[in-house]
């Protein structure tokens, strides 16, 4: 008997008590919980994405479709990025006006040859506002998950707003529980009992988040 069958044992005779109940767990569960915190304007959940964002200190730009690949080729450029991480179904023109190596996706690459590449870029599943939390679902434009957690620097980008939720309520009925989910809330970040803050420990030790819509914005 291995790890895992001795602790579903453990959970079904812990269970072996309690009444069978068919109904549908969205049924069992009730969800009569507040699903945001007051009444925002579409325009006012994406600034509070964004506000959230940099107080995480995440890097937060905005821009439109037509400068999404000049900006992403800028901040390849200004971190010196010569390789980048590429998932394979990102849009290929958002790296079009830039000529750093481009790095596959694949099962087989090895977490040092993932620590060898400078950069990774992609996109997200959904953005929620009120945690300024990006989440990734490992879709074909997100990659596998450890792309986003081994590489020192995380493009990412948001469309908006219909990418952008106000609440995690809004943001998990978007979510297939059934995907390998990655929540990022700001840079990868610890503290130890000093409150020392260390960055880069579990993931990339910079974020920037890219909100691509309809006009362009200097960065926040």
């Amino acid at each position: 008997m291995n790890s895992r069958e001795r602790i579903l044992g453990r959970v079904r005779r812990a269970l072996a008590d309690v009444p069978r109940d068919d109904a549908p767990y969205e049924q069992a569960v009730s969800r009569d919980y507040a699903r945001e915190h007051g009444q925002r304007s579409v325009a006012q959940t994406v600034e509070l994405l964004a506000e959230n964002l940099a107080d995480y200190r995440a890097i937060v730009h905005r821009t439109d479709a037509d400068g999404l690949a000049g900006l992403i080729a800028g901040l390849l450029d200004k971190r010196g990025a010569a390789s980048v991480l590429v998932p394979p179904g990102l849009d290929e023109g958002w790296l079009a006006a830039t000529g750093v190596t481009r790095v596959a996706d694949r099962a087989e690459s090895t977490p040092a040859e993932l620590d060898r590449v400078d950069s990774v870029v992609t996109a997200c599943a959904v953005a929620i506002a009120e945690t300024g939390t990006i989440v990734l679902d490992g879709s074909p434009d997100q990659g596998r998950r450890r792309i986003t957690l081994v590489p020192d620097h995380h493009i990412c980008v948001v469309r908006v707003p219909g990418q952008v939720v106000s609440s995690v309520p809004q943001g998990i009925e978007r979510l297939d529980p059934a995907r390998p989910l990655t929540w990022i809330s700001g840079p990868s970040a610890t503290s130890d009992i000093e409150l020392d803050r260390v960055e880069g420990v579990h993931g990339p030790r910079t974020l920037e988040v890219v909100l691509v819509g309809q006009g362009r914005i200097e960065s926040t």
